[in-house]
């Protein structure tokens, strides 16, 4: 058997009483410069996961100095995978949100692949997700998850192009797809995210037009992708607007979380060139439906047989029927993903 990697891991330990809400909120904002891959939570500890010691001793050094006087605890551990696994998965219950119920995965006792800790529902039941409690972040029991999956229900997925941006579980991509969509796409820059999506896409065969990639959306050629989903952070998502935007066809859906309340309005004011069409709040964060406008129908050219009178509807005949709109929100200009998929 081999030895189970360690993750760096900050571990930040808040004072009882005061005004603890507004630590939180100022450690939280300060953390994020940091770039955790993951946080555990309950009452009074968080666990910050990092993928390489030296950002999380620099974190800790930092918000030590910045916050202890204020009464809040920072130490060090390097821990075993498997103990933050088994940890998230005691007392994980199912989580739904509308049509979507999502249950937590279980080791097989034969080392096998993991399985539903619960039944499988019947086909009158909402739709199922099983998801692998693991560093790749997103089990659906936090709330910028729950907004992102609801937002993706308020659109009509059936045939769209989806990128999700910093996968992290997949959940958002497996989502999409169960939802309609005819090509998921999920991204990440970290490797070990990435194949905790692709082992949750084998728990998962229903979705069976996802693809996960290791890769920096920064880096990537434009794309035209009909929904764009990111629950990142506040500031990745404020400053890196346009190359998000790059990879949205014009008609398209962007569903951005991973927002604090207090970051919201920079983060609309970096997407302007959107129209925002729902935001949503649950407790500290923000979820944020927008929506990139359509390209102006082109004018009529009377001389390639697209005009008026005989002769355009003559052309137009020899053609075929022109295809009619679908109606939805979504942009329907193809996506150029498919040259980037490569089958894991």
């Amino acid at each position: 058997m081999s030895t189970p990697r360690l993750w760096p891991v900050l571990v930040l330990t808040f004072p009882t009483g005061g005004d603890a809400t507004a630590l939180r909120d100022q450690v939280v904002a300060a953390l994020d410069d940091w770039q955790p891959m993951a946080i555990s939570e309950d009452e009074t500890t968080w666990r910050a996961y990092f993928t390489d010691a030296g950002t999380r001793d620099r974190a800790a050094d930092a918000l030590g100095a910045a916050f202890g006087s204020a009464g809040l605890t920072v130490s060090v551990v390097d821990e075993p995978d498997e103990d933050w696994a088994r940890r998230s998965q005691e007392g994980l219950e199912p989580v739904s949100v509308g049509a979507i119920l999502i249950l937590p995965s279980r080791p097989a006792s034969d080392d096998s692949r993991p399985t539903s800790s619960f039944p499988t529902p019947n086909p009158q039941s909402p739709i199922l997700i099983v998801i692998e409690p693991s560093m790749g972040f997103g089990t659906g029991h936090h709330a910028t998850t729950r907004l992102c999956l609801a937002a993706l229900q308020q659109i009509d997925l059936a045939g769209a192009t989806v990128l999700d941006v910093g996968c992290g579980s997949g959940i958002l991509s497996i989502a999409a797809d169960r939802l309609g969509a005819a090509r998921a796409t999920g991204l990440d820059n970290d490797l070990d995210a990435v194949e905790s999506a692709r082992r949750n896409l084998v728990l998962n065969p229903a979705a069976s037009h996802t693809t996960f990639e290791l890769a920096d959306i920064r880096a990537l050629p434009p794309a035209g992708a009909n929904v764009v989903l990111a629950n990142l952070t506040g500031a990745f998502l404020g400053g890196h607007a346009d190359a998000l935007l790059a990879h949205l066809a014009p008609g398209g859906v962007c569903i951005l979380s991973g927002i604090l309340a207090d970051e919201a309005q920079d983060v609309i004011d970096a997407f302007s060139a959107l129209t925002l069409v729902e935001r949503t709040q649950e407790g500290e964060w923000i979820g944020l439906r927008l929506h990139l406008p359509p390209l102006p129908p082109q004018p009529a050219d009377r001389h390639d047989g697209d005009g008026f009178g005989a002769q355009g509807a003559a052309a137009q005949a020899e053609r075929g029927p022109a295809a009619s709109p679908r109606g939805r929100e979504v942009g329907d200009r193809p996506s150029a993903l498919g040259t980037h998929q490569k089958r894991g």
